[in-house]
C-alpha cells in the first residue's frame, strides 16, 4: 500500500520552528520528485516546495524563501521540512506529496502567540 506519513506539526510562537518529517512506504522513493504544499484555514491548497530526485535541486514560494528548507534521505525513504522564523500565515495543514499528486493525510502546524 502507497502510503504517505507527515509529523512533526503542532503549536509553535511566531518565530519559533519546527521540522516536519514525512515517511513514505509502498513505493521506490528515490525515483519520485516530492513536494510540500498546505492548506491554510478556509483557503485552497497552496505550494510550498519542492525537490527532485536526487535532493540536489528545490524550489520555494516565494513566501517561504528564505525561511524553509526541504531536503530528502533516499535512504530511509523520508521528507523533510525544516521551517523557521514561523508567522501566523504559515497556520495551516502541511502535506507531503509525490510529484504525481498523490498525499499523505496532512500535520497541522499553528503558529500563535
Amino acid at each position: 500500500e502507497v502510503q504517505l506519513v507527515e509529523s512533526g506539526g503542532g503549536l509553535v510562537q511566531p518565530g519559533g520552528s519546527l521540522r516536519l518529517s514525512c515517511a513514505a512506504s509502498g513505493f521506490t522513493f528515490s525515483t519520485y520528485a516530492m513536494r510540500w504544499v498546505r492548506q491554510a484555514p478556509g483557503k485552497g491548497l497552496e505550494w510550498v516546495s519542492s525537490i527532485n530526485t536526487a535532493g540536489v535541486s528545490t524550489r520555494y514560494a516565494d513566501s517561504v524563501k528564505g525561511r524553509f528548507t526541504i531536503s530528502r534521505d533516499n535512504a530511509e525513504n523520508t521528507l523533510y521540512l525544516q521551517m523557521s522564523s514561523l508567522k501566523p500565515d504559515d497556520t495551516g495543514v502541511y502535506y507531503c506529496a509525490r510529484d504525481d499528486g498523490f498525499r499523505g493525510q496532512g500535520t497541522q502546524v499553528t503558529v500563535s502567540s
